[in-house]
């Protein structure tokens, strides 16, 4: 059985880094936007950690996105 919290943590992950990338943004970029470092950028990416709703706000601020449109991560497939 998969642990759902991780396979929501990397999913979200993936949709911070699609995100990301469409908008032809570094993760240093979006981590300057934000006021993350590089390394907490590259955590959240890899679902390696979950961020607070306050960094989910941050990030979605930084990418120019509605929160409740970041975290839908319903679609998201790996």
């Amino acid at each position: 059985m998969r642990n759902k919290k991780t396979e929501l943590t990397k999913k979200f992950g993936w949709k911070i880094r699609i995100e990301r990338t469409k908008r032809n943004m570094s993760q240093e970029e979006l981590a300057e936007l934000a006021n993350l470092s590089i390394i907490t950028i590259s955590a959240i990416e890899r679902g390696a950690t979950t961020p607070s709703i306050e960094t989910a706000n941050d990030l979605a601020n930084a990418l120019g996105i509605r929160l409740p449109d970041l975290i839908n991560v319903e679609k998201i497939e790996f």
